[in-house]
């Protein structure tokens, strides 16, 4: 509980620093009263203050998606990413703006949550179609589904002239939130708490079909939730700043290795750790080439992929 509590004010630090990180002057002396610059105060609560909300958001939402994908695959090497739900909740997204572009924000999401459940129920449909021995060939199953969605949204993109929205929604970036342009990601939030409450039934869900009944438990339930909380919080995440990939798969392994597989458990630190490791990055980007700004979704993705080698080369010498 100590450590959690730990990370929890380095997680706080981090969002601190993150407030006054950016090419806008936004110094503590004006904050507190020692300047009468009024546009720093605006800038701070109409820019950095909703970015780093959007950044605490969907780093813990993410994080805990793949964390309850993971176990409803029961596989640790998959997450919205690597099962093409990002890319099918982004069909979606541009489906809805093709045929409905006067439609709220609102409305389009739910359509693109819609997309990413059947993308991802799809997923699941051919594992159990095509029974995999090896657990390394689960992910790519997933990541051939997301490529033959992701060129059907580039061809539909291409023919209706949204190309350049497609890459906009497909690259994770949070240089363009502003207060009022965030709010969608609280959605986020509330899956994740609805992760906290259903962690028991995922841990069982977890371990079979035969196991959740035999313990009283509507295995059909469980996995309905799961792919519905997944859905949510892709299509949130992919509408408010655009798609992070591999977020979902090093945060949960790397919790897994520290504490252990008890969802329960798991779920608090999954959360801090998406959160974290989101500002993380974000920062990187902010500073390496400043006053430039590198996108969150390119920075994630280089991380991301170089644990993900680790994690499958890890996997391979255990099974060895």
């Amino acid at each position: 509980m100590k450590l959690l509590v730990c990370a929890v004010l380095a997680v706080a630090l981090l969002a601190v620093a993150s407030l006054f990180v950016g090419v806008g002057d936004v110094s503590p002396g004006a904050l507190l009263g020692v300047s009468t610059d009024d546009r720093a105060v605006q800038l701070l609560l109409a820019s950095r203050v909703p970015r780093t909300l959007a950044i605490l958001l969907a780093g813990s939402s993410l994080a805990i998606a793949g964390l309850v994908m993971q176990m409803i695959v029961r596989n640790r090497f998959v997450e919205p990413s690597t099962t093409g739900t990002t890319e099918a909740a982004s069909l979606g997204f541009l489906v809805a703006t093709i045929l409905a572009p006067g439609w709220p924000i609102m409305g389009k999401m739910l359509v693109s949550a819609l997309f990413a459940l059947v993308g991802t129920a799809l997923f699941l449909r051919v594992l159990r179609a095509v029974p995999l021995r090896d657990a390394m060939l689960v992910p790519l199953v997933g990541i051939m589904l997301g490529g033959v969605t992701g060129a059907l949204a580039t061809f539909l993109a291409y023919r209706f002239n949204l190309l350049p929205s497609l890459l906009a929604w497909t690259t994770g970036d949070f240089s363009g939130v502003l207060r009022g342009r965030y709010e969608l990601l609280w959605f986020g939030l509330g899956a994740t708490v609805l992760a906290y409450l259903a962690a028991d039934r995922f841990t069982v869900a977890g371990m079979g079909r035969d196991v959740t009944i035999g313990l009283g438990l509507s295995y059909e339930a469980a996995m309905t939730l799961g792919l519905v909380l997944v859905s949510v919080i892709a299509a949130v995440c992919l509408v408010s700043v655009g798609a992070i990939p591999f977020l979902g798969l090093v945060v949960p392994n790397l919790v897994s290795l520290a504490v252990g597989d008890n969802m329960r458990r798991s779920v608090p630190w999954v959360a801090v750790g998406g959160a974290g490791l989101v500002l993380v990055c974000d920062l990187v980007g902010r500073l390496v080439r400043y006053p430039y700004e590198i996108p969150i979704g390119v920075v994630m993705g280089v991380l991301g992929s170089v644990v993900f080698l680790h994690l499958l080369l890890r996997a391979r010498q255990h099974a060895a």
